[in-house]
C-alpha cells in the first residue's frame, strides 16, 4: 500500500438493541405501550411528529457508546417513518419530550445521568413516572429545560407545551389529557371499545334507516293507492258533472216546453171564452127572433 493512500477510518457500528428486556415489569410494558399508542394516535395526522419508544438515541456522532434509550420520546419536525435507532446528527432534531417509567432499580439513572444527558441534548420537557409507586413521591414529576438545566414544573396538572396535553395519574396509570377536547387520549383497548361502540351504533343507524326505507316504501304504496282512488273519484265526479249538465239541459228543454204549452193553454182559454161569448150572443138573438114570431 502506498504511503500516500489515505487510511479509511473504521466504520462505526451503532447497535439497535442491547439485548435487554423491553421493560422491567408487565406494568411498565403495558404503560409504555399505552402511552406510545396514545401519542401515535393523537399525532397520526401530523407527518412531522415522530413518537419513539425504548429505542437507542445516539447523541454523539462517531461514539456508539454515547446513547440513551428513553421509554417514550417525541420529536417535533422530523418525518414520520420507521426507524431502528435515532441518530440526532442525521435527523437534525433532538427529542423535544421524554417520558421515563422509573423503578427502584433505575432511579439513580433516571434522576441523575439521564436527566443530565437529556438536558445536554436539548430535550425541552422531561417527565418521570413511577408505575409501581416504588420510591418516587409524588409518583409523577415533570421538568422543563431552562438554560441548560431542568427545573421542576409547578402547579396542578403538569402541562406539556410540547404536546399541548396534560399529564395526569388516573386509576394508577399515567394518562395524557387533552384540555381542549376535555378528554383523555385513548389507550388501545379503549380505542377498540370505542370502535366497537361506533360499529354497533352504525349498525343500529343502518337498521333504523332500513326500517325508515321500508316505511317510506309502504307509505309510497299507500300514496299510490290514494292517488289511484283520487283519480277514480275524479273520473266519477267528471261523469256526474256531465250527467248533471245533461239533466240540466233536459230540464231547460222541459221548462221551455212547459212555457210553450202554457202559452197554448192561454190561447185556448181565450178562444174558449170568445166562443162562449159568441154562443151566448147567438142564443140571445135566437130568443129574440122567437119572440117576434
Amino acid at each position: 500500500m502506498s504511503a500516500l493512500t489515505p487510511v479509511r477510518p473504521p466504520e462505526i457500528y451503532y447497535p439497535d438493541s442491547d439485548g435487554k428486556p423491553m421493560a422491567e415489569s408487565d406494568v411498565h410494558i403495558r404503560q409504555l405501550i399505552n402511552l406510545r399508542f396514545a401519542l401515535l394516535h393523537h399525532f397520526s395526522e401530523d407527518p412531522l411528529v415522530y413518537v419513539g419508544a425504548n429505542m437507542f438515541v445516539y447523541y454523539v456522532e462517531g461514539q456508539s457508546k454515547k446513547n440513551v434509550a428513553p421509554d417514550v420520546f417525541v420529536v417535533i419536525g422530523v418525518a414520520k417513518r420507521d426507524r431502528t435507532s435515532y441518530k440526532i446528527w442525521q435527523e437534525g432534531k433532538a427529542p423535544a419530550l421524554v417520558i421515563e417509567l422509573t423503578s427502584e432499580s433505575t432511579r439513580e439513572e433516571d434522576l441523575g445521568n439521564k436527566r443530565v444527558i437529556y438536558a445536554d441534548m436539548g430535550v425541552r420537557e422531561y417527565f418521570i413516572f413511577d408505575p409501581l409507586k416504588e420510591y418516587l413521591i409524588p409518583r409523577l414529576r415533570g421538568y422543563i429545560l431552562v438554560g441548560d438545566e431542568f427545573v421542576p414544573m409547578n402547579g396542578g396538572p403538569l402541562f406539556s407545551n410540547v404536546l399541548g396535553l396534560e399529564f395526569r395519574v388516573d386509576e394508577e396509570q399515567l394518562r395524557l389529557y387533552n384540555p381542549q377536547r376535555g378528554e383523555y387520549l385513548l389507550f388501545p383497548d379503549e380505542l377498540q371499545l370505542e370502535i366497537e361502540h361506533e360499529r354497533l351504533r352504525v349498525l343500529e343507524l343502518e337498521q333504523q334507516a332500513d326500517q325508515e326505507r321500508e316505511r317510506a316504501t309502504l307509505m309510497e304504496g299507500q300514496a299510490d293507492q290514494e292517488r289511484a282512488r283520487a283519480a277514480q273519484l275524479e273520473t266519477q265526479a267528471e261523469q256526474e258533472r256531465a250527467r248533471a249538465a245533461q239533466l240540466e239541459t233536459q230540464a231547460e228543454h222541459e221548462r221551455a216546453r212547459a212555457d210553450q204549452l202554457e202559452t197554448e193553454a192561454e190561447q185556448e182559454r181565450a178562444r174558449a171564452d170568445q166562443l162562449a161569448q159568441e154562443n151566448a150572443r147567438l142564443r140571445a138573438e135566437l130568443e129574440r127572433l122567437r119572440g117576434q114570431s
